[in-house]
């Protein structure tokens, strides 16, 4: 093979003649080099144990150590504030819970105290593994989860109080009044015989206002022979009230009232001695006692007796 040199620094063109040895012999001499520099290398790393090498390792083998240890660090950092989360969060459905448990009437369960063996000794801190806190936020959530099943239950068990409560004549049907007959037997205050006195007599001045008991439709607003101007109100499930005696009446059949809503004016007509307001509760048709339905509101207190 021949190898022709120009260039502008030789006065003429050259040419080499490479014969096969001469191309076999600068392989060989290649091949060598590059066998006897790398088993120096590996000699002087083996024997000589180069410290470059070694703290190159050592530097890699430490930064993927501290790489792992932040990785842990930070998961057990986020599972620590993950757990003081939930436990905040149990303590903050417990508080509302006994409150609305109050409010329900519902009383809560007493968590029974388990007797414990006498133990003491120095306290040491020993931090959660990782598992370990897993753990513990899987039983927190399980108890933040029930806690919300039972706030939720609660919070059903308010709202249907309310409603209830609305339905239920529990506020005074006429104010700054004095309470004259109670519900039961008594003597009649015309025939003077012994008679049952099927509501509660409420004496006040003529005109006073007189409101309605509880939510409700009223069934009939008419003159009665003895209960003289008489509205009914229908509070659903067979409960119905009864105001009688009145002066003047303000609704008409049909009408959809709210808890406290005039209705009418206290009166002197009908089978009656006096002004003043006779009012009744029946269930079903059958006359209860409407100091019952009354003591469960806040204004029942403050009736005047003679």
């Amino acid at each position: 093979m021949q190898v022709i040199l120009v260039s502008r620094h030789l006065k003429a063109a050259r040419t080499i003649t490479i014969m096969p040895r001469h191309l076999m012999a600068t392989l060989f001499v290649f091949v060598a080099l590059v066998f006897s520099t790398s088993a120096l290398f590996s000699w002087l790393s083996v024997h000589l144990r180069l410290p470059l090498v070694e703290d190159l390792m050592l530097s890699l083998q430490q930064q993927e150590s501290k790489k792992t240890r932040d990785h842990l660090d930070n998961n057990l950092q986020l599972m620590a504030t993950k757990l003081g989360e939930l436990q905040g969060k149990v303590m903050q459905l417990d508080t509302l819970g006994e409150r609305m448990s109050g409010l329900v009437g519902i009383k809560r369960p007493a968590v029974p105290e388990v007797a414990r063996p006498a133990q003491g000794g120095p306290y040491i801190a020993a931090p959660m593994s990782a598992i370990e806190l897993q753990r513990e936020i899987d039983r927190l959530a399980g108890e933040v989860e029930q806690r919300s099943d039972d706030l939720a239950f609660l919070e059903l068990k308010l709202l249907e109080k309310r409603v209830k409560d609305r339905l239920l004549p529990t506020i005074l049907p006429v104010k700054d009044a004095s309470l004259g007959s109670s519900f039961g037997h008594r003597s009649d205050p015309i025939a003077g015989l012994r008679s049952m006195h099927e509501g509660m007599d409420f004496s006040a001045e003529p005109g006073t206002p007189v409101v309605v008991a509880a939510d409700g439709v009223v069934l009939s607003a008419a003159y009665h022979p003895e209960y003289g101007n008489l509205i009914e109100v229908d509070h659903g499930e067979g409960l119905t009230s009864r105001y009688a005696h009145l002066s003047r009446m303000d609704v008409k059949p049909g009408s959809l009232i709210k808890r406290g809503a005039p209705i009418g004016a206290v009166g002197n007509t009908g089978r009656s001695t006096g002004p003043h307001l006779h009012f009744e509760v029946r269930m079903l048709g059958v006359a209860q006692n409407p100091a019952h339905f009354l003591k469960q509101g806040d204004e029942y207190a403050s009736v005047k007796r003679r």
